[in-house]
């Protein structure tokens, strides 16, 4: 029988919130961003109702550590901390990138073991891991990293992607020059992808103690000013 997990990630855009107790699963997505902060708790005990379970009868939590949006991580991990500090539970850092690559592994059957996930970071870049599946789990072959365009390019030369997915491939468009690789954008059910590898990844390394959890920064500037954005539209333009 599954364990019983709370999962939750607001990394990016959508707030994915995941509940199980057994067999029952509780899964939400919805409008994430600024609304996270003030969303994530009304949801996690709606999910929780819903899985019929309480805080306290968890065997742990996880959470989207990151990559992603600043706000989000620092959201995602605080309430994940105060939830476990409170209710004696450890927790399980999710790499953030990773439940692309499981939504992808699930939704597209076409999709190779190997996946690139590349993910708009703004400010023209992109967030980039390359993950495996490897029959019963994911093993990360390419740790996650901030590419612009050009080194996303260069390090793409030395080893080319087979399937690259996730919001960067509609949002750079053309820009993404992948080569054969198949294409897929981040169209998934985000949510169910994140409790599967939650369980995958609680099975194969456990938990870590809440006091110990820290978001995964790659950016230590969040906003570019007047003229590199300036600078930065002129670029794309004469592309």
């Amino acid at each position: 029988m599954s364990p019983s997990l709370l999962a939750f990630d607001s990394s990016t855009e959508t707030l994915a919130v995941a509940a199980q107790s057994g067999a029952r699963l509780s899964c939400c997505n919805s409008e994430g961003g600024a609304l996270a902060s003030s969303q994530l708790l009304p949801q996690v005990r709606r999910l929780l109702q819903q899985a019929g379970i309480r805080l306290e009868q968890l065997q742990a939590i996880a959470f989207g550590a990151g990559p992603g949006a600043f706000t989000g991580l620092r959201t995602a991990c605080a309430v994940a901390q105060g939830l476990a500090l409170g209710a004696g539970l450890p927790l399980r850092p999710l790499d953030s990138l990773m439940i692309v690559a499981e939504g992808v592994r699930l939704e597209h059957a076409q999709a190779p073991a190997d996946i690139d996930v590349v993910m708009d970071a703004r400010m023209g870049e992109a967030y980039t891991g390359r993950y495996r599946w490897d029959g019963r789990g994911w093993r990360t072959v390419a740790p996650p990293a901030l590419h612009s365009l050009d080194s996303l390019h260069a390090a793409w030369a030395l080893r080319p992607p087979r399937c690259v997915a996730g919001s960067a491939v509609p949002a750079f468009a053309e820009r993404l020059h992948s080569g054969a690789a198949l294409r897929l954008a981040a169209d998934i059910d985000r949510a169910a992808a994140l409790m599967r590898l939650a369980q995958q990844r609680w099975r194969d390394e456990g938990g870590i103690d809440a006091a110990a959890a820290l978001p995964l920064y790659l950016r230590d500037k969040v906003a570019l000013t007047v003229a590199e954005r300036a600078a930065l539209r002129h670029a794309e333009a004469a592309r």
